[in-house]
């Protein structure tokens, strides 16, 4: 238990800069969903994830839409996956995720804030082996042990389950994240899943203070405002 559960949100927005990259990051991360599952959300269950989550943090119908007609129109847009892995002050750790048209554009983009910032980029694999990859699954109206006894009769092998203010959250591997969903769905109908993510947590985490924290945070902030940038996990308590 106690996992302190931190990931990634899209920024607060305050700006219309934020808002224009929240959703770009939604338009990408669907039409690429929509292009490889097909464009039918009850037969493409990655697809019906992602406009459920667009809604939720408000990204515009017509956003959704028109990423999704894309892919119905015969538009042939190509977006890579590309993973970097870093390395900060005083044993802090980065993994940024990209989903890029343009690979040359966002390595020069993280590079050109590395610089900036004084941190050093790993090989692949050097950060990766100390985070889990794991799928989260956040929701109300089930305690810790009766979820468990849900996912025990569903068959669905979890790797933690935890309460906090009335929230139970499941940690279990990605490939596991339908079948938790359809689990509890079959108990609470039309439960409102306050969590639904696929993230790197990190298996020990670190404090920083004073300049250290202020370059780390910096770190994050310009990370953030990189165009290709879709996720960013890190290991510092904040």
């Amino acid at each position: 238990m106690g996992r302190a559960y931190e990931v990634r949100k899209a920024s607060i927005q305050k700006t219309g800069a934020a808002k224009s990259k929240l959703y770009s990051m939604y338009a990408r991360e669907i039409y690429q969903a929509a292009k490889t599952g097909g464009t039918e959300l009850e037969s493409n269950a990655s697809l019906k994830r992602l406009v459920e989550r667009a809604k939720k943090e408000q990204v515009p119908s017509d956003i959704i839409k028109r990423a999704i007609d894309k892919v119905n129109s015969g538009a042939d847009e190509s977006y890579t996956s590309a993973r970097y892995e870093l390395f900060g002050p005083s044993g802090s750790t980065v993994i940024v995720d990209c989903l890029t048209d343009n690979v040359n554009r966002s390595v020069s983009s993280i590079r050109a804030v590395l610089n900036k910032c004084h941190v050093k980029m790993g090989a692949i694999g050097s950060v990766a082996y100390m985070y889990e990859h794991l799928c989260i699954v956040g929701f109300k109206g089930m305690d810790a042990e009766q979820a468990l006894e849900v996912m025990i009769d569903a068959g669905v092998d979890v790797d933690d389950i935890e309460e906090n203010n009335g929230l139970t959250v499941i940690y279990a591997d990605p490939t596991n994240l339908f079948e938790i969903k359809e689990a509890i769905n079959n108990k609470i109908p039309n439960v409102e899943f306050e969590m639904d993510e696929i993230v790197m947590l990190p298996k020990e985490k670190i404090t920083l203070a004073g300049e250290e924290l202020d370059t780390f945070k910096k770190l994050l902030t310009m990370l953030d405002d990189v165009e290709d940038v879709q996720h960013v996990y890190h290991n510092v308590e904040l």
